[in-house]
């Protein structure tokens, strides 16, 4: 049998919304897999967002957390880019 996997919410917004044209995603990972890590199969999927990787903020749950936290089943990931307007 293979690694256990888990599913996840990918929530979207601003540039990453237009790129996906969808508010949201679904995603069935293996567990063990970090924000980092679905931010990088993001900016595989969609390059042209690559300009946002040193911008781009995470929050899983309504938390802020750093790119390394490990995601688990059924969690809710938001990636926050810079937002400008008033």
């Amino acid at each position: 049998m293979g690694d256990p996997t888990i599913t996840i919410t990918v929530k979207l917004f601003a540039a990453f919304q237009e790129a996906y044209d969808v508010p949201e995603l679904e995603r069935t990972v293996a567990a063990g897999t970090t924000v980092g890590d679905i931010f990088d199969q993001i900016l595989a999927e969609k390059p042209e967002l690559e300009r946002w990787r040193s911008l781009t903020r995470f929050g899983v749950n309504l938390q802020f957390v750093p790119p390394e936290t490990v995601l688990q089943p059924g969690d809710e990931l938001v990636a926050i880019p810079p937002v400008s307007g008033g």
